[in-house]
């Protein structure tokens, strides 16, 4: 289901790519990339009446805001985000940053770069006192270059360790997002999206492998045990294996582009938050992935969900 549908003469952008979903005083807030700044919708309900509330987080002399990410750390709301310098039509130059805003509507506002380029994609989490980022780099060297996702700890809201460990790297033909991209007989590879959750036993990491413009785009996932102190110690899986192309998400007969999800909990049902385009849309200069919701089962280590119309 759509969870946002525009009317005539509507302000907001046409998609909502990459929508990471905050629950906070009672409201859900999505928050989604955009050239322009972070997108920002509020609602009362997972139902399709969110309301499009501009740009939360801009910044002069920047754009391209991709992929942003929020976490409240003692009463302050941290937004973690990428971008580039205006103008910029380099993407592997997009470096991590954080903001801060007293409420997740923000305005936030800008503290400090967090990672050098190339990182994207974060997901900051809580474990056991702890705060880690999840967020993927590049891998020139390895035998499926590209795109991969690791973890590092913070040892502050603005402040990473620098001692990331891998955690899911590309295995598969279907992640591959460019043949011969950079240098000839050198296939591109892309892991990103990372998203982190525990339900039972079990720790999840979903992540989006491909690229949307390709048939093959999908959401998989990786799931590791134990109770480690350091969340960087765990020993995570591909599910169900490292050869296997299992898509939780992809694309059917109605919806294109799944991809780029967060998932969230309420009243005992879990929901994935992600992006697609209708299947057959007209194609426009601007980006049409628009977020959209499903719910999703968890069974031990297995995960479905039903992409509804």
């Amino acid at each position: 289901m759509k969870l946002y549908k525009r009317a005539v003469n509507d302000p907001a952008p046409l998609g909502q790519a990459d929508p990471f979903i905050f629950a906070h005083g009672g409201k859900y807030y999505v928050y989604a990339t955009h050239l322009n700044g972070v997108q920002l919708y509020v609602s009362d309900t997972l139902s399709d009446d969110f309301k499009y509330c501009g740009y939360c987080y801009t910044r002069e002399g920047r754009d391209s805001y991709w992929a942003p990410s929020v976490i409240e750390i003692d009463g302050k709301i941290y937004m973690y985000v990428s971008n580039v310098s205006a103008g910029c039509e380099d993407a592997h130059q997009q470096t991590m940053q954080v903001a801060v805003a007293d409420t997740p509507e923000g305005p936030f506002t800008y503290l400090n770069d967090l990672i050098a380029p190339f990182s994207i994609d974060s997901h900051v989490v809580e474990y056991k006192g702890s705060h880690y980022i999840f967020f993927s780099v590049n891998d020139e060297e390895a035998v499926r270059a590209g795109t991969l996702i690791v973890c590092d700890k913070l040892l502050s809201p603005t402040e990473a360790e620098g001692r990331p460990v891998i955690v899911v790297r590309p295995t598969l033909d279907e992640e591959i997002y460019m043949k011969d991209r950079f240098k000839q007989g050198q296939h591109w590879h892309t892991l990103e999206g990372a998203f982190y959750f525990k339900e039972g036993a079990t720790h999840f990491l979903h992540y989006s492998g491909s690229s949307y413009g390709r048939p093959t785009y999908f959401v998989g996932y990786a799931v590791a045990h134990g109770d480690p102190e350091d969340l960087r110690d765990l020993e995570w899986h591909k599910y169900p294996d490292e050869n296997t192309y299992h898509p939780l998400l992809c694309a059917n007969d109605f919806i294109e582009g799944t991809g780029h999800n967060s998932v969230i909990k309420v009243d005992g049902q879990w929901y994935v938050i992600y992006h697609g385009r209708d299947m057959n849309e007209e194609k426009k200069p601007e980006d049409t992935r628009s977020m959209r919701i499903d719910k999703m089962t968890v069974d031990g280590d297995v995960l479905t969900v039903e992409i509804t119309p």
